[in-house]
């Protein structure tokens, strides 16, 4: 999300405290900020308490937990401002509308820059709206004083979104020089962040497509032009495919390089997945003693054909903790960006330049680079819009079918 997050008890000044008898009604409130809530109270008045929970966690799995979790906290910090205003949050005024996102508008960080993005300001818009539709009620922001306000917004800031930069490929070498040395206990968290950035990297994914991969979504095949193994890397759902319908695959082909080799990387993770489980946690250090050293030069994914692991749920990225213990539950989206700008700090750049879409981005500026077409960037990355990838073609060579070349200057 752009712009500054706003705390839950504030404002769109900072500076309205809400008591927390208010805060606790809000939370509640926002429950089903996207779901029907005149259907949950139909179901609960007809149906017993189990099947209405059940209807209740299906409908709130409708929309993701990032957008859930945005709208929540634009929903109570609109609350509390109605609170403090006198105002009427549900149903809602839409000059009471306006007046908000104006007076959000115009707020300042202590630095002096806008507290809030005209993107955030357009969410949390987005977040009124989805109350009152899930409540059965018609949206003030349809209005023409709520739309032209957030045009007028739009108009008067005219700034340029704020990218991240992105991994290319002589950063992502200097990402992975800052791996941990081999051993342990770094070893379980040295084998999953390469592959979290050479998987992130080659498949063009988004921060939440790695975080929720799983064993069974990555399968080891052969390529049968050149008979060396590939990764089929199926998604479950993607930001624009929520369901998973499309079924959308990513291919990745073996690296010229075997330390940015996403096979020999996906090898090397599994087998010590497979003795995680087959040795106990315990055993892992004196596992990795008698493994010998591996020749930089050679690739360690000859003659890996796949996992012997049976849960194909498992998170093929769980949480590792400082002591080489490998968790049940996956990394987040937010650990994924984190682990991205961590690398970065460690090769000397600045990590407050670098997110998870980094590793999205760097992806489609570097095959641009290197010669790709738009059809084959849209067709790894999966993007629809042709518009998106001409802007990473544009990073990389802003004269490539640019004009300007044969005016004869």
């Amino acid at each position: 999300m752009n712009g500054a997050a706003e705390s839950p008890e504030d404002g769109p000044t900072g500076q309205v405290a809400v008591p927390e008898r208010v805060r606790s009604e809000l939370r509640r409130g926002v429950r089903s900020v996207l779901v029907d809530a005149a259907a949950l109270r139909q179901v609960r008045a007809r149906f017993d308490d189990e099947q209405a929970a059940a209807l209740g966690r299906y409908l709130e799995a409708s929309q993701s937990p990032n957008t859930v979790r945005a709208y929540r906290s634009d929903w109570i910090a609109w609350s509390a401002w109605c609170a403090t205003e006198g105002r009427c949050a549900l149903p809602a005024e839409a000059l009471d509308v306006a007046v908000y996102l104006a007076a959000a508008a115009d707020a300042r960080k202590p630095d002096g820059a806008w507290a809030f993005s005209a993107a955030t300001l357009e969410r949390k818009s987005a977040a009124i709206a989805a109350v009152h539709a899930a409540n059965g009620l018609a949206s003030p922001t349809r209005t023409d004083v709520v739309r032209l306000t957030l045009r007028g917004i739009r108009r008067t800031r005219r700034t340029q979104p704020r990218r991240k930069r992105p991994v290319l490929l002589h950063t992502l070498e200097q990402l992975l020089r800052g791996l941990p040395d081999p051993g342990w206990p770094a070893e379980s968290a040295r084998r999953r962040d390469v592959l979290v950035l050479l998987v992130g990297f080659a498949g063009a994914l988004r921060r939440s497509e790695i975080a929720g991969l799983r064993i069974g979504d990555v399968q080891v095949h052969t390529d049968h032009a050149t008979g060396e193994p590939i990764l089929l890397i199926q998604l479950p759902a993607t930001k624009t495919d929520p369901t998973g319908v499309a079924a959308q695959r990513v291919a990745l082909p073996r690296g010229k390089h075997p330390h940015t080799c996403p096979v020999c990387a996906f090898a090397d993770w599994i087998r010590l997945r497979e003795a995680h489980f087959q040795h106990g946690p315990g055993a892992l250090p004196a596992w990795l003693e008698r493994i010998p050293a591996a020749d930089p030069a050679i690739h360690r994914c000859h003659g890996f054909t796949g996992t012997t692991i049976t849960d194909p749920d498992l998170p093929l990225f769980p949480a590792v903790s400082r002591h080489g213990g490998i968790g049940a539950t996956p990394m987040s989206g937010r650990a994924v960006a984190e682990l991205v700008k961590r690398y970065a700090a460690r090769a000397g750049l600045d990590p407050s330049l670098f997110s998870g879409h980094s590793l999205r981005a760097g992806f489609a500026t570097q095959a641009a680079l290197g010669g790709a077409s738009d059809r084959e960037i849209m067709r790894q990355g999966r993007w629809s819009n042709p518009r998106t990838v001409h802007g990473y073609i544009r990073t990389a060579n802003p004269l490539e079918d640019n004009a300007v070349t044969r005016l004869g200057l």
